[in-house]
């Protein structure tokens, strides 16, 4: 009993509040290898340092999985508060459509919590206390003047670039990111300013894959938030590779005082299972929960 309280009252809230740093609008990668920019110039061969840039990038574009869908049960590591609490779970994830996290209760295997992101709307539910709420992405007030979305969280999920407010990446829209290609170095940081928001995306200069994506947000109004991304243990997916441990730690001073939450996603295998259905159902006998601002209703969970 005590340990299905603590899930409920913890680690729900503690996963909306990380997943509210992800400020963009929708934003698919489109991998266009028969366009890869070539790395030097007609008339010479002397390198052309624009041309190199938009190479790398699109080289990063094109790690982008071909999958529709990935799925895996996983181990959910939750740091927050001075607390330490590990589960087990599941990550089922359809391109373009939705991202499901699932949490169980150790050795029973019941499930005690799910978070659901579409579209078009972020939906809790609460096993425990039989409550779900079910809100579209502007009842985020502190971010949604910057168009938080579905889009942008799914980019971070499965690894890619993405540009707010463009739907696919394209020669013209990769000439938008810097990279600072230095050939000796390990990785190369590709960088995006807009807005309030910085993105900083570190890639491997060889293979051109995501280790690290870091999201600033810095308001005057809103305060500052900075989510920072790691992805590990790639595996393979037909004949892309995919992150099967993503560790993501947000901080922000928008809720008054400054939280830090850390959250592992640590994945058994990476499967492109299709046998699940999109939308999940909510009880009639689970009760509605109503909020103007939903960030405030789960900080006083």
């Amino acid at each position: 009993m005590k340990t299905k309280l603590l899930y409920s009252r913890l680690i729900l809230p503690a996963l909306l509040v990380l997943f509210a740093a992800c400020g963009a609008k929708k934003n698919l990668v489109k991998t266009t290898t028969s366009t890869t920019v070539a790395t030097k110039t007609t008339t010479g061969n002397a390198p052309n340092p624009e041309l190199q840039k938009l190479g790398f990038l699109q080289k990063v574009a094109d790690n982008a999985v071909y999958a529709n869908n990935i799925v895996g049960d996983m181990k959910f590591n939750l740091k927050v508060d001075g607390r330490d609490i590990t589960a087990p779970g599941s990550l089922h994830m359809r391109k373009n459509q939705v991202i499901r996290i699932q949490l169980f209760i150790p050795l029973l295997g019941s499930e005690v919590g799910r978070l659901e992101f579409t579209p078009d709307y972020v939906l809790v539910i609460d096993r425990f206390h039989k409550e779900y709420i079910k809100a579209d992405y502007n009842q985020l007030d502190f971010l949604k003047d910057n168009g938080l979305t579905f889009y942008s969280l799914q980019s971070l999920f499965w690894n890619q670039l993405f540009l707010p407010g463009i739907d696919r990446l394209n020669q013209t829209s990769l000439r938008k990111f810097e990279a600072n290609l230095q050939p000796t170095t390990a990785t190369t940081p590709i960088s995006l300013k807009q807005g309030n928001l910085n993105f900083v995306w570190n890639a491997d200069t060889k293979s051109g894959l995501i280790g690290q994506t870091t999201v600033g947000y810095h308001s005057a109004q809103h305060g500052n938030s900075t989510l920072t991304w790691l992805y590990e243990n790639f595996m393979n997916v037909g004949v892309k590779r995919f992150p099967a441990k993503q560790t993501f730690t947000f901080s922000t001073t928008a809720t008054r005082q400054k939280r830090t939450v850390q959250v592992t996603i640590d994945m058994d295998e990476v499967t492109t299972k299709d046998g699940w259905e999109t939308n999940s159902t909510v009880s009639s006998k689970y009760k509605k929960i109503e909020t103007k601002d939903i960030l405030a209703k789960i900080m006083s969970f």
